[in-house]
């Protein structure tokens, strides 16, 4: 069995608020509630579930399925059998018909003399249209779960959804502490998989960070041997984990779906985007844009610069599912028919250009939280830069503000190539592009996978560099 691994900070959080109720075992309003929200197939439901093995305390963890109201209730009442909650069997046998009944059996069936943990899992397939299900859950949070020592705990995938739980002017506003789990980042995969920092962020790029998939690599595998095996396998969290999310998102016939796999094929500006979804109209493709930015699936950037710019480019925000979108959802077919190889070889055809542009955001990421350091300050803003027809691009700017800046603070280049350092070549393009977008001699940087091979760089940066942004 794979061990759990990364998810400190996390944890830590977790047990604090539990320390936090248990302190207040006997007072007036010992209850504390946490609002974790993640994508799908994060690990937000192990993370709790490794809280709650830890932690001692007696839980019931409840998972809602969004099926229909008495469903999920009839669904509460068998989790209810595998509490270890003490009256745990009362939920079981009332059998609630309504949330408004089930939390008061629930708050009924909870210790009074020590800290216990109650998980309700996928909050927002139990958030219907007209706040009927928040107004109930916040009712007997004020009424009688906050007064009794538990460790409330809702948990969703649907981000906005999440967000809007806890938003100004909804029900349950500000009663609980907003906690956000993310994929685990690069650090994290090398440890768990075993590998260096150069091959830790291709897997990072290829699995997304998501544990399940992670816990089907073999320890120290190359990157081609886990695709070799996870393609000839139909079933494998790779190939299956991106529809099952897509599917849980989006209904089928959404217009959004047919966007956001014309974003995934590589397209980035919205005229491109339209063609490649099959000619959709400005007005729905506009709305399919803004439902997809909405749920934080896709993030619309535009170039960082001196100078306003309306030219913004769109990008799947979920490495793996662009991973998934660009170079595995086209193949599902030939890859069930068993004709894995020729998705492996496809791959390895275009590997190179795609791990090129989907690398850009993790170094991003990674240099705005190494710096400042000895050689470059630190970035309030960091993004891109590019123009309308491409022939200029930055690929790091680092500004005081984004995307309209008063002071650039530094500019740089991403070469991600193997047995191909950063030469002299690369620096004078970077110089160009540099002179097109200020005529003040800002500080010029370069990130290589296969480090530097020319003098004249303020500050270059590799893949075991970067690498220190996530420390163990």
């Amino acid at each position: 069995m794979v061990d759990f691994v990364g998810r400190r900070q996390e944890l830590a959080t977790l047990e604090r608020e539990l320390q936090k109720v248990a302190a207040g075992v006997g007072g007036e309003r010992p209850g504390r509630c946490v609002m974790l929200r993640g994508r799908r197939r994060v690990g937000k439901s192990r993370l709790v579930e490794r809280f709650v093995e830890r932690a001692g305390a007696p839980f019931l963890f409840y998972a809602a399925t969004g099926a229909s109201p008495g469903g999920d209730l009839a669904r509460l009442a068998r989790d209810a059998q595998a509490s270890t909650l003490p009256l745990a069997q009362l939920v079981a046998a009332a059998r609630p018909e309504s949330w408004d009944a089930a939390f008061d059996v629930l708050a009924a069936a909870l210790p009074a003399d020590r800290a216990s943990v109650l998980v309700i899992d996928e909050v927002p397939y139990l958030m219907d249209a007209d706040g009927a299900f928040e107004g109930m859950l916040q009712r007997a949070w004020d009424r009688v779960l906050e007064t009794k020592p538990v460790l409330l705990v809702l948990i969703g995938s649907d981000l906005s959804m999440m967000e809007a739980l806890n938003s100004y002017g909804r029900p349950f506003h500000q009663r609980g502490r907003e906690m956000v789990l993310g994929p685990l980042n690069p650090a994290e995969v090398g440890r768990m998989l075993g590998l260096d920092p150069a091959e830790a962020f291709d897997a990072a790029l290829v699995t997304g960070g998501l544990p399940l998939i992670c816990t089907e690599w073999p320890h120290g595998a190359g990157l081609w041997d886990f695709l070799g095996e996870a393609l000839n396998d139909s079933v494998s969290a790779l190939l299956v984990s991106a529809e099952r999310s897509l599917a849980a998102e989006f209904p089928p016939q959404a217009q959004a779906r047919a966007v956001l796999a014309a974003i995934g094929s590589g397209e980035r500006t919205f005229t491109n985007i339209a063609r490649a979804a099959g000619g959709i109209g400005a007005t729905p493709l506009q709305r399919a844009l803004e439902l997809l930015t909405h749920k934080r699936i896709v993030a619309g950037e535009l170039p960082v610069s001196l100078r306003p710019s309306k030219d913004r480019r769109y990008r799947v925000t979920d490495p793996y599912l662009r991973f998934w979108l660009h170079l595995l959802g086209p193949s599902m077919e030939e890859i069930e028919r068993g004709r894995g190889d020729l998705t492996l070889a496809r791959i390895r055809e275009n590997w190179t250009s795609w791990r090129g542009r989907a690398v850009e955001p993790l170094v991003r990421e990674a240099l705005a939280r190494i710096l400042p350091d000895d050689r470059l300050p630190a970035a309030p803003a960091m993004g891109g830069y590019w123009t309308r027809t491409n022939d200029i691009e930055i690929d790091i700017v680092g500004a005081d503000r984004a995307p309209l800046a008063k002071e650039l603070l530094f500019v740089g280049s991403i070469k991600w190539l193997e047995q191909s350092p950063f030469d002299r070549h690369d620096l004078a393009a970077l110089h160009r592009h540099r002179a097109a977008l200020t005529a003040e001699p800002v500080p010029v940087v370069a990130v290589s996978r296969s480090g530097v091979d020319c003098p004249g760089l303020d500050a270059a940066y590799g893949p075991d560099d970067l690498l220190t942004a996530w420390p163990l």
